[in-house]
Order: C-alpha cells, then structure tokens, then sequence
C-alpha cells in the first residue's frame, strides 16, 4: 500500500504488513500475538518507540485495530478493561523503568489492573479520600479502604491514590502508586450486586508495604496523575457504547421488535424504538469524532459528554427492551452469586434482563452524572463553579460526619 503523502500511515501500514507476515494472528497464540504486535509499536501507536508504540497520530490506532481483526485476531479480553486507564497515566506521568515493567504484560494481558480510588467517604469528592501511606524509608505503608473496585478480585495490580501529607489542602497531599495486589496486608472481599455478580470489590489495606519505585508521579502530584486516569476512564467507558457498531442495547431492542406480534407493534412503540436508534447514532459518530480528535495521554472533557450520554441512554433502552418483553422481562434470570472475571458494563452478551440491571451502575461508575454535569458546566460552557470552602486549608482541618 503506498502512502506517499502521509509518512506517519506508511510507517503504521508497513510495521502492520510485517507483523501479519511473521506472526499471523489464526496460527499464533492470543497472548503471543499481542506480545509481538506490542514489539512492534502497534500496541498503542501514539507512544513513544519502545513502549508499544511509533509516535504517531492516535487515530491511527483504528487502522491497525481494523488489519488484525480482520486477519483474525482475538479482540481485546474484556477484563483487561483497565488497560486503557493505567497505560496512559503510566506513559504520561512514570518513569521509563515502569513504562518498561508494566506496559509490555499489561496489553499482552499477562498482568491485569483495578482502579483502588473511590473510598466509602470520598466517592463524588475523590479528593477527600483519607487512605494513608507514610513512608519508611523505600517503602511507603499504607493503611486504608477502598470500594467499588471493579474486577478487583483478578487483577494482579490496582492504580492507588493515597494521602501522603494531610496537612496539605486535599488536592495537593495525593500520591500514586501501582499497588501489588497480592502484597501481605491487602485483602479484597466482594460486593453483591443486583444481578447476584460481585463484580465488584470493596479492598482493605492494613500495614501493606509498597516499594517506593512504584510510586507514579512525583510525591504531592497524586491529583495529577489521577486525573489522567480519570479522563480516559471516561472516554473508554463513552467509547464502549458509541465508538463502533457492535451489538448493544439498540440492537437488541430491534431484536424484540422485530420478533413482536403484529399487533404489539404500536405507533408509539415504534417512535420510541426510532427516538432511541437515533440518539444510538448520534452518540456513535459523536464518540468516532472525539476518539479521532483525542490527543495522547489526556483527553478533554469529550470523555464525560459521551460517558453521561451513554449512562442515560443504556438505562432508557435497556428499559424498553424489557418492556417489549412483556411479563417474560421478570423471569428466568439467574441470581445465583457468581464473581466473573470479566465486565458486563457493555453489550448484551447476557441478555437484556441482566443488561436491565447492570446499567443501573453506569450513572455512577466512572463519576456520577452530577459530578458529569458539573465538569461540563464548567470546563465546556464556562459556567462558574461551585462554591468549594474546603480546597485552600489543609486536609486534617476539613470537618467531617
């Protein structure tokens, strides 16, 4: 394929067009295969040379996603969700010795993540979380919980924001750390949910010792780094509802339809199901157009556009879906408790009775709607902020319940 025009194509046609050649993908382990594409800079194409990647432009990712796919290799294992979260904040705020340790097994899938953020009094207000690690000489001891940790129960590490200094005003006394999850002192225990899965964790961590080489960023900079994490959180979660034609709640609500008796296929049925395949569409190419304009490392605030869209519409459909079911949406789900190793936050791979349920936690993970909302009216629309008495005194002054 020639592409004299565009240098940075060629590069990405030519590494793809070999790594097909040498490794192709039906007749090469999964993990294997990925090993050998990360090698060859096409794990993330943005990155720099070395750590997976060929400092190109990041929508160029889409091409070479396309050309593996279609010589049949595996799509990407849904519980290394949290790839798309740490290997940015690692690449933008770690040192190159982490980049080396921890990207190459994060995208074969040798090593899975968890986000260890929010905490049972600092959820909304991250900031306020009170997870304390002191440091001892090259370790830092940390002491404190953490909740709602998706998949926590699998990961081999967590991306763990602590406070290091509660003198410091809340946002400035943050540190970062790639916790071990399998350190003495770290126990993780399970939190039912609705649809009788534990997909999510709550983690306590009691005298846990944490190497001072895997501290992310700078002492003092946890905000930072967190932030990083947090906004392609909230592009990844966007982009798994609009980013590409896949099988998602519309498709299943056209599924229902279709299989309707005629005579259920009412006028005002009928303008729902087109209301909502037009909001599906739009969300869709709204995402493609944000995920093509993203720059590496920290997206903008196109991330919680599309994570709020998304929260509301899969609560919408997935409840229309139910409703074409009539009374058979109330029976035949399995509550029996389970704890899967991978997330059902997308899709309808389970039906759309387990979807009905899952999608009441999309308002709330990866920040509430509120939180969204607020980013928006203020980062997006200029409006002014609300009033924070507590950002400029020191975390231990802030009264709490």
């Amino acid at each position: 394929m020639s592409t004299p025009d565009d240098p940075q194509l060629a590069l990405v046609t030519k590494a793809i067009d070999t790594l097909l050649a040498d490794h192709p993908p039906k007749a090469t382990d999964d993990r294997e295969f990925r090993g050998h594409r990360y090698d060859a800079g096409l794990a993330w194409v943005h990155f720099a040379e070395g750590f997976g990647g060929l400092g190109v432009r990041p929508e160029l990712n889409r091409i070479v996603e396309e050309r593996c796919r279609t010589a049949g290799a595996k799509a990407t294992d849904a519980s290394t969700f949290f790839m798309a979260l740490a290997a940015p904040t690692i690449v933008t705020h770690g040192t190159d010795e982490q980049k080396r340790r921890f990207l190459r097994p994060m995208f074969t899938g040798a090593e899975r993540w968890c986000q260890l953020f929010s905490e049972p009094g600092a959820g909304s207000d991250f900031a306020g979380l009170a997870t304390r690690a002191v440091r001892d000489g090259d370790e830092w001891v940390v002491n404190g919980q953490k909740v709602w940790n998706t998949l926590a129960h699998v990961a081999d590490w967590g991306m763990l924001v602590t406070r290091t200094d509660p003198e410091q005003p809340k946002h400035k006394g943050m540190t970062y750390f790639a916790l071990n999850m399998r350190l003495p002192g770290v126990e993780v225990r399970p939190l039912r949910q609705i649809t009788g899965e534990a997909e999510f964790n709550e983690v306590y961590m009691t005298d846990a010792r944490v190497p001072d080489d895997c501290r992310i960023g700078a002492i003092g900079e946890g905000w930072r780094a967190a932030l990083t994490t947090l906004m392609n959180e909230r592009t990844a979660i966007g982009s798994a509802g609009g980013g590409a034609r896949r099988k998602g709640p519309i498709d299943e609500a056209i599924r229902l339809w279709k299989a309707l008796p005629k005579d259920e296929q009412t006028g005002s049925r009928r303008e729902h199901l087109m209301k909502l395949y037009c909001v599906s569409e739009a969300m869709r190419l709204t995402t493609a157009r944000a995920g093509a304009k993203a720059k590496a490392g920290n997206p903008g605030p196109e991330g919680s556009i599309a994570k709020l869209a998304l929260s509301d519409f899969n609560k919408v459909c997935t409840e229309f879906c139910v409703d074409l079911m009539g009374a058979h949406g109330m029976v035949d789900f399995d509550f029996t408790f389970r704890r899967p190793e991978n997330l059902s936050v997308d899709g309808m791979e389970s039906g759309a009775r387990h979807s009905f349920l899952r999608s009441r936690a999309n308002s709330i993970e990866g920040g509430t709607t509120e939180i969204m909302k607020n980013i928006l009216g203020e980062q997006v629309l200029g409006l002014p902020g609300e009033p924070r008495g507590d950002k400029d005194i020191a975390w231990s002054k802030v009264p709490r319940n």
